[in-house]
């Protein structure tokens, strides 16, 4: 097999650079090749075997699946996690709002209750247990299918977290529990979908994604809602946001009663995360 020819494959998917990158990750991780021994013509040396894994493989990107579900394995900082169709493929965004949870929690006490809500595939929580090694971290989905990937990602990362299943939208009558909530909930609206590519939308779980145009702030309202009287005293709040309705979310957790609502950009500019406090 050529290298180039691969890269040639995936032009309609993605633009030249992106192929080329997707190909020499899928390399990597799935055979274990450095780009330098692809380029010395190490596709030429694999197996029978394995050039039909390759080719499988191939397929399925060419058919517009993520390489992450391909190759079953995702980037989440130095971390790496299980993923599959029942959960989201982790960001790099929601990366950065676990490194403001950790930067913030560096004046706070590291014993903290910490609480990931619609934990996926545990990404959040995992990497909040391995920064914070005296905290303990609880999860929650809604799925039991997104359950099973974290636990299993927990146990690759050797990691200790408490998984339960819950539903968001219906939390339990909790006060003072938390010191910390954190939560990517669902916050693409139905509208939005023309601008998404296929790739997402054809396999991520739409669960996890999507909420009505006539309530986008639904997640945010009810774990906001929760936290209000679920986090002790000094306890904080973090959300990633929907960029177009930061303000909005802010402004509805101000009328809670939340006294202090920080946003912040992401790496391209927009209001991504928020912190809120009592």
């Amino acid at each position: 097999m050529d290298y180039r020819e691969l890269c040639r494959e995936l032009v309609g998917n993605y633009d030249e650079r992106e192929a080329r990158a997707v190909v020499m990750w899928l390399l990597d991780v799935a055979f274990g090749l450095t780009s330098t021994e692809v380029l010395c013509g190490a596709l030429d040396h694999l197996s029978h075997e394995q050039c039909l894994q390759l080719r499988r493989m191939m397929d399925r990107l060419r058919d517009g699946e993520p390489v992450q579900y391909v190759v079953g394995m995702a980037d989440f900082g130095p971390h790496q996690f299980v993923v599959g169709p029942g959960v989201l493929i982790p960001r790099p965004e929601t990366y950065k709002l676990c490194q403001w949870v950790v930067a913030d929690s560096a004046t706070a006490t590291a014993e903290a209750d910490v609480l990931d809500i619609g934990t996926g595939s545990g990404c959040i929580a995992i990497t909040l247990a391995l920064a914070l090694p005296q905290a303990c971290v609880t999860a929650w989905d809604v799925s039991p299918a997104a359950l099973e990937i974290a636990r299993n990602n927990a146990k690759i990362n050797d990691s200790i977290i408490s998984y339960e299943l819950c539903d968001a939208l219906c939390p339990p009558s909790d006060e003072a529990r938390w010191d910390i909530i954190v939560s990517n909930p669902p916050y693409v609206c139905e509208s939005e979908r023309k601008d998404m590519e296929s790739r997402v939308l054809d396999h991520e779980p739409s669960l996890a994604l999507f909420v009505p145009d006539n309530d986008p702030l639904r997640y945010y309202r009810a774990i906001g809602s929760y936290a209000f009287k679920a986090l002790k005293p000094g306890g904080r709040l973090f959300f990633e946001l929907n960029a177009a309705y930061a303000a909005d979310t802010r402004s509805m957790l101000k009328t809670i009663g939340y006294g202090c609502v920080e946003l912040r950009d992401d790496q391209f500019g927009r209001p991504r995360f928020l912190k809120a406090m009592i």
